[in-house]
């Protein structure tokens, strides 16, 4: 059984976040991975440009981060994957959809998926639409485009 744990820096706690767990794990049903705790963090701009600064020499904002971990741990007798942790601005996330000209529940979902496949150990050169990873990032946002997150 996966476990996602959903926290927030500079805001509270989103209402959705129920939603928003259950849709990552569903993603990561359809990527057959078991036994995965995944942490997520919700922020804004300031914070995750910080980070982007940080770790990647990067000093602007962008939309999610992940920071991979990659540990297997034993807790009560169970293996457990300790992936790593997806960062998300929702406030990027918000200029993105109104770039993109698509909801922001469909950018939400994108930026989730884009961060597990990260820790999943897929990676891309660019933002081209030809990039594996990017193919599949789309292909799971189509077949999950009924599981709503945002209200």
């Amino acid at each position: 059984m996966n476990r996602v744990e959903v926290q927030a820096e500079e805001d509270p706690l989103p209402p959705w976040t129920d939603a928003a767990k259950r849709f990552m794990l569903n993603v990561l049903e359809r990527l057959h991975r078991d036994t995965w705790d995944l942490s997520v963090l919700f922020c804004g701009d300031a914070y995750i440009r910080n980070l982007n600064a940080q770790f990647r020499q990067q000093d602007e904002s962008t939309d999610v981060l992940s920071f991979a971990l990659g540990e297997t741990i034993t807790e009560a007798g169970e293996r457990r994957y300790l992936p790593g942790d997806i960062i998300v601005s929702l406030e990027t996330l918000a200029e993105n959809a109104r770039y993109f000209q698509v909801s922001e529940d469909e950018e939400l979902r994108r930026l989730l998926i884009h961060g597990i496949l990260h820790l999943d150990g897929w990676d891309h050169g660019t933002n081209e639409a030809h990039e594996p990873m990017l193919q599949l990032q789309e292909r799971l946002v189509a077949e999950l485009a009924g599981e709503r997150i945002l209200p």
